[in-house]
């Protein structure tokens, strides 16, 4: 990476990147042996501008950030990391510094946000919660990713748009809580993609 171009205070900008869900996480300046360090460890570390100091993530919180790939922009002035978390992202014990703000889901927030519900609900009463159900009966998990595939390749034939996308969150749904069940996520399915390609 000799091509990043620190700034005057010999710093640049890195936002963290969800290697998993995309969602951006937090934003922090590394200098050189900031980045240095990333590198050789695999764990994020950072340049603290009120302390003066190098920092690794997770140093003292124990939510540390394992480095996937780091990228760079055109200007070659910007980072972003991706990562995967082990905790929160913010200080405050939030997942993410950007808590705060206009926080309607956008559609690319969707399948993270899934996720995270799906695994609250593994402590649930089954009584009380139908995913909680699912994830305690794996026959019925996969009889129910059957049925909905169904219905969104019958909607896909006789209804509307907006019917087929009914259907087809129908099926990511339950195909999340399948993956849930066997301790996977949809990010493997993701990454078999990838090596596909």
């Amino acid at each position: 990476m000799d091509e990043i171009r620190f700034d005057e205070n010999g710093l640049v900008p890195c936002v963290m990147q969800d290697a998993g869900t995309g969602e951006v996480l937090t934003l922090a300046y590394m200098n050189e042996e900031a980045l240095a360090r990333t590198r050789e460890t695999g764990e994020m570390h950072f340049w603290s501008r009120s302390r003066g100091e190098l920092w690794r993530k997770g140093e003292t919180s124990g939510n540390t950030m394992r480095v996937r790939a780091i990228r760079y922009d055109c200007d070659e002035d910007a980072l972003v990391a991706l990562v995967d978390p082990a905790g929160p992202a913010c200080h405050t014990g939030e997942r993410t510094c950007f808590h705060r703000g206009e926080m309607d889901l956008q559609p690319g927030e969707a399948l993270g946000a899934l996720e995270r519900t799906i695994a609250d609900r593994r402590s649930a009463d089954p009584a009380e919660s139908y995913t909680a159900t699912l994830l305690t009966s794996p026959e019925n998990i996969g009889a129910k990713v059957r049925e909905e595939a169904g219905e969104v390749a019958e909607a896909a034939q006789n209804e509307s748009d907006e019917r087929v996308a009914e259907e087809a969150a129908d099926v990511l749904y339950h195909l999340s809580v399948l993956m849930a069940s066997r301790d996977l996520s949809l990010r493997d399915a993701f990454e078999e993609l990838n090596r596909r390609r």
